[in-house]
């Protein structure tokens, strides 16, 4: 009996060896969606935004990005409302916006429907009558008889400098970030104007903030190599796109094409290391109030550019009302709200929302599939590539002129049996196949074989867990299952109760 009994009772043990905790624990298939509270709905008030969480989280969206949700400036205010980023106390919310219970039931809201939350950072300059301006004048930049001064180089006349050669400074704006992090429980911050606060205040700053919550997301407001190696997670791509400029509008202006494209991507892959994200976007609130809508700058491109940004290896972002095509400019001192259309932006941007959450190709950073052109015989208008993670492949193919193309494939790298994501149909490619595309037209294929679907996915796993093997051990065969978090390597062994390895099932990521 012993005998017996010794082959029947099994101890699983599972090690699990991963990287340090870091914000990749949960950004890693998710995209980013910015949130103008106050244009947002009539009201403008968080609880007002928060009756739209289910629809946004039916949307696929990820990361709630809020711009500066602090008290804004009164003194030399611009407009009726003035601006965001005229921060007047760092401690508080707005309360034209509501009360920091209804922001804090927000982000909980937020949290619940398996989304996360960060905030902007308003770092570089304060409003006028900011209370640090009577407790901590010697904060501030001054001119030569001691006045306040906006910060240099800019006409932001509304706002005032802030000093940091002060320690004092540093310490309390490190402190007051924490705060929010104790008190509402975000997941991260937008650091705006990165640039204009010194390099060695950001340093300090975010691995401070990642002792204290080591999987805090941090976004610079910067495009530039640096900000990868003093501790932010993602930076603007602002050559692809931003300030009214960049490849896009260059390629819809015809002084670039496909080609200039693929320059553009090789670049980013040499200059950024695949473990820091890249933020693509058509549009954001300085694009869309300063620059114009994303049909205003690029017109019949809008929505090739859209597919394009969602599906390269960064992180997409959208802009609040773009789903529902936004159209106007919105005011940005004065209210001005978004007219929320039925429109085809949305069922696109959910299915490749989805899509990013569902197939490994399109993950972000190292955890993705790196990209790969496809040449074709049209290079200089097609832009063809593959994005492949562990036998997950997708293959979009864009046409970026305004006429009618049907390029020849040149590179197996393209050929395979797919599924188009927005009809379902399927296809197969060879070398020699022709792909037709209308004017500013695009596919977006994934190989048929992957078992990826585009859907509502379960809520993401938040902890390890063994479940029970089934059916029981005095079967021939028994079936051991387990869930993981996130990527990570594994080990599962079978251990009889002597504590003699009977047998390594999984020893691989």
């Amino acid at each position: 009996m012993k005998k017996i009994l010794s082959k029947i009772f099994i101890i699983i043990l599972i090690s699990i060896n991963i990287y340090s905790q870091d914000h990749r624990d949960w950004t890693y298939n998710l995209n980013i969606y910015e949130v103008n509270v106050r244009q947002y709905t009539e009201a403008g008030t968080f609880a007002a935004f928060e009756n739209h969480l289910e629809r946004l989280d039916e949307m696929g969206v990820g990361i709630l990005w809020f711009m500066p949700i602090h008290p804004i400036g009164i003194q030399n205010r611009l407009g009726n409302l003035g601006s965001y980023y005229s921060v007047k106390d760092y401690l508080d919310v707005n309360p034209e916006f509501g009360s920091l219970d209804d922001f804090n039931a927000l982000v909980d809201h937020a949290h619940e429907l398996g989304m996360y939350v960060i905030i902007d950072w308003v770092a570089n300059h304060t409003a006028w009558d900011n209370q640090l301006t009577i407790t901590h004048p010697d904060w501030y930049t001054k001119d030569i008889y001691g006045n306040f001064v906006p910060p240099p180089g800019t006409n932001w006349s509304d706002v005032i400098d802030l000093d940091y050669s002060k320690q004092e400074l540093r310490d309390y704006m490190l402190n007051a970030m924490k705060f929010w992090i104790d008190e509402s429980k975000i997941d991260g911050f937008r650091c705006d104007a990165a640039s204009m606060v010194p390099v060695d205040f950001w340093e300090t700053c975010n691995a401070d903030l990642k002792n204290y919550k080591p999987d805090i997301f941090l976004l610079a407001e910067g495009d530039d190599r640096q900000y990868q190696d003093i501790g932010f997670d993602m930076s603007y791509a602002w050559g692809l796109h931003g300030f009214g400029s960049g490849v896009l509008r260059n390629i819809v202006n015809g002084s670039a094409n496909a080609n200039d494209l693929k320059d553009f991507i090789i670049d980013e892959e040499n200059d950024y290391s695949n473990q820091h994200y890249r933020m693509y976007f058509t549009s954001n609130h300085d694009e869309n109030s300063w620059h114009g809508t994303v049909f205003e700058q690029f017109g019949d491109a809008a929505e090739i550019f859209a597919v394009l940004t969602s599906t390269l290896d960064g992180m997409p972002l959208i802009y609040s009302g773009q789903e529902a095509g936004l159209n106007k400019r919105l005011k940005f001192f004065d209210k001005d709200q978004i007219i929320w259309n039925e429109h085809p932006f949305f069922e696109i941007y959910s299915t490749l929302s989805h899509l990013k959450k569902n197939n490994k190709a399109l993950w972000n950073g190292d955890l993705g599939g790196e990209f790969q052109r496809v040449i074709t015989s049209d290079n200089d208008n097609v832009f063809a590539f593959i994005r492949e993670k562990d036998n997950e492949k997708i293959f979009v193919v864009l046409n970026l002129s305004a006429t009618e193309r049907s390029p020849v494939l040149f590179s197996a790298l393209g050929a395979g049996h797919y599924k188009d994501v927005f009809t379902n149909d399927t296809i197969t490619y060879k070398v020699g196949s022709n792909i037709f595309l209308p004017a500013w037209n695009y596919k977006v294929y994934r190989s048929k074989d992957d078992n990826t679907e585009i859907r509502k996915e379960a809520k993401l796993i938040k902890e390890f867990v063994l479940k029970q093997n089934y059916p029981n051990p005095f079967n021939p065969k028994t079936t051991i299952e387990y869930e993981i978090s996130r990527p990570a390597f594994v080990n599962l062994a079978i251990y009889d109760f002597t504590g003699r390895e009977v047998k390594t099932l999984i020893n691989r990521k």
